[in-house]
């Protein structure tokens, strides 16, 4: 049998693809520093996915252009060496590669990355967003959906709110940023984020709503890992969003059609 040309390789390549409009202009502004810690992160996860092949005969992805980048441009900074690969390993092995790999996993491997360093890190800094660079994540956003692999309702849900929101001065300028970077790198994930369209309106919601509560209430955070949290949360939510809106559209139709 022949295997069709749309598969989880494809999406992974198309979703690098969407991104890279914001990893070129981070790369532009932050210099070649940086470029040499995405080169460490790519590295690092490939060796986890060399090993997993050997020991599991799981096969390496595409995945991980995705997963290095989002974390190359969000983790805490001064970490060093070993504190960056530490939280790279933990949140590529046990986000995604204990699960069966990419388009099996529960939790997008970043998040997990990123939250790991920040609660086992917390006196390392987060890094700023620069104004072009969060500007770069609109034209990610529209790749992505309208390539397919980011879930239109989610994005659409969180820009509308999250714009509502910085409009009436309850989240600050620099979480705004935050935030949209973070929508294209973690939250629109095709494999973790809500399924049914009800809950891609529901998790962009909820995303929108964390990111504000952390806003407002938690001291002393950076924007980044406010955002960071917020992901994660909504992320674990997400599955109980899809089972809701399957739960209603089952009683309307029974509603509708009667009990069969």
């Amino acid at each position: 049998m022949k295997q069709g040309l749309w598969n989880r390789e494809t999406v992974a390549l198309m979703t690098f693809a969407a991104l890279l409009p914001l990893g070129t202009f981070w790369l532009w502004f932050e210099g070649t520093d940086m470029l040499v810690r995405l080169f460490m992160t790519l590295l690092v996860i490939a060796v986890w996915q060399l090993i997993f092949m050997l020991a599991r005969a799981q096969s390496p992805s595409f995945s991980c252009l995705v997963t290095a980048l989002a974390i190359a441009m969000l983790a805490p900074e001064e970490l060093g060496v070993f504190g960056l690969t530490f939280g790279i390993s933990f949140g590529v092995v046990m986000g995604e590669l204990v699960f069966g790999g990419w388009g099996r996993n529960v939790v997008n491997p970043a998040t997990v990355a990123l939250a790991f360093l920040g609660f086992g890190f917390p006196a390392a800094p987060w890094p700023v967003a620069e104004v072009p660079v969060a500007w770069a994540a609109i034209p990610a956003a529209i790749l992505g959906t309208t390539l397919g692999v980011m879930p239109a309702a989610l994005v659409m849900t969180t820009v509308l709110l999250g714009a509502v929101a910085a409009s009436t001065g309850i989240l600050a300028e620099p979480i705004v940023q935050a935030a949209g970077i973070v929508l294209v790198l973690l939250v629109a994930d095709p494999v973790t984020s809500a399924a049914t369209t009800l809950g891609r309106c529901l998790h962009g919601a909820l995303y929108v709503a964390l990111v504000t509560l952390f806003g407002l209430g938690w001291s002393g955070a950076a924007p980044f890992q406010i955002a960071v949290a917020a992901a994660l949360l909504s992320s674990l939510a997400a599955p109980s969003f899809d089972e809701l809106a399957m739960k209603l559209w089952v009683h309307h139709r029974r509603r509708r059609h009667g009990r069969t």
